[in-house]
């Protein structure tokens, strides 16, 4: 980075602050948007990821709990949970594994399952590498791989402590939804956006592995001056959410955060 353009990026607003600034009374929404326990959970995981801090957000997601009905938000939940420090017993006892291994109704679900859980059994285990295919994972079965669930399936398989041959083909597919611009796509066609790219860092980061340069320098060229990142070139919408994304991925760091942080 050049001396001016370091000058430029130290007079923005901060990632962190943005997300701070969107936080009222522990509960995190998007301008003029509804407060939930699913946005305020990402802006807890960012913020924790990027070694900040979410006042009063731990007693908002546990005065939501009652609410929570599908089993990717009770993970993602209890995951955030966690973050701060707590022991979420009764969202992690609604993730019990059936018989074959799976949590909740779709691949997605087990692999955010196995998150939160901070454990994968091995019918679970089993269950994940089963489904996998030359393009990595997917979001359930017999629907097209993409970038975002083969990242989620590569921080459920470091859990589960999985290495080899499964990691490497992962890894390998991750990779092909990189675009020439340093951004990573949902799907091969659809073009780079900012919360893949994300993703892609964080999967890549769990199996041990290099994020390519260009994937910061493609998010680098997403950020705002008010300190949050546009979806994509084409696209800015969502940004509370987004920049929570994107502020583990600048972390470098994968899910489950190792320590609450």
């Amino acid at each position: 980075m050049g001396y001016l353009a370091a000058v430029v990026a130290a007079l923005l607003i901060s990632p962190v602050a943005f997300v701070q600034s969107h936080n009222t009374n522990g509960a995190f929404a998007e301008a003029n948007g509804t407060p939930g326990a699913p946005l305020t959970a990402w802006a807890v995981l960012g913020l924790r990821a990027a070694g900040a801090t979410a006042p009063g957000s731990l007693a908002y997601l546990q005065s939501q709990e009652a609410s929570l009905s599908s089993t990717t938000d009770i993970a993602l939940v209890a995951l955030a949970e966690k973050s701060l420090g707590a022991q979420p017993t009764a969202l992690l006892a609604k993730l019990t594994p059936k018989r074959n291994g799976e949590i909740g109704p779709t691949l997605n679900a087990t692999y955010w399952g196995v998150l939160a859980l901070g454990h994968s059994t091995s019918a679970t285990t089993k269950f994940i590498l089963a489904h996998q295919t030359k393009a990595g994972f997917a979001w359930d079965a017999g629907i097209q791989p993409d970038s975002n669930d083969t990242a989620a399936a590569l921080e459920a398989l470091r859990v589960a402590h999985v290495k080899g041959a499964p990691i490497t083909r992962a890894v390998t597919a991750l990779l092909g939804y990189e675009t020439k611009s340093g951004g990573f796509e949902l799907t091969h066609g659809r073009g780079a956006d900012a919360q893949s790219t994300a993703w892609a860092i964080q999967g890549l980061v769990a199996a041990g592995r290099t994020p390519p340069r260009k994937a910061f320098v493609y998010l680098q060229s997403l950020r705002q001056p008010d300190g949050s990142y546009r979806y994509s070139a084409r696209y800015a919408t969502t940004p509370v959410w987004v920049t929570s994304q994107v502020l583990a991925a600048l972390a470098r760091k994968a899910f489950p955060l190792v320590g609450g942080a």
